[in-house]
């Protein structure tokens, strides 16, 4: 099975710009500006998690006997199972189920505070995709 993870990579590049929006354009009051780009950023965010999770989850069924384990799985096992098999060491499980914890917090509360919480963990979060980047495509390389 070969996969692309150009998805993915688009995705945090989206995010990055975003970002570097946010720095160009700081938080006022009443600037429209800062909301577009952090609205976009948390949006980015989101959708990156996603997508780094369906990745996962097609990496991780190399790794089973039976592929349709993987399916069953929740985020948060996915993950761990990624620790498991070296897709991702153990600070970036701990990381990543951070990650996840925040997105899922995203989907019940978009209020301003928030949303400003969820921006402080971005710069962090682009590295750790970016990395998972690499691991995945390794994966997906090696199994064609």
């Amino acid at each position: 099975m070969t996969l692309s993870v150009e998805h993915l990579q688009r995705t945090v590049a989206t995010l990055e710009q975003a970002l570097a929006a946010i720095e160009r354009h700081p938080a006022s009051a009443d600037d429209v500006m800062f909301d577009l780009y952090r609205n976009a950023a948390i949006k980015s965010f989101e959708l990156s998690l996603e997508t780094a999770g369906k990745l996962l989850r097609k990496a991780l069924k190399f790794f089973e006997a039976t592929p349709r384990i993987v399916d069953a799985w929740v985020f948060n096992d996915v993950l761990r199972h990624a620790g498991k098999h070296g897709l991702l060491n153990m600070a970036e499980v701990e990381r990543w189920l951070a990650y996840r914890a925040n997105r899922n917090n995203t989907a019940h509360d978009y209020g301003e505070g928030f949303a400003n919480d969820t921006l402080r963990l971005l710069p962090d979060y682009v590295q750790d995709v970016k990395n998972l980047a690499v691991q995945l495509q390794r994966v997906f390389n090696a199994s064609a």
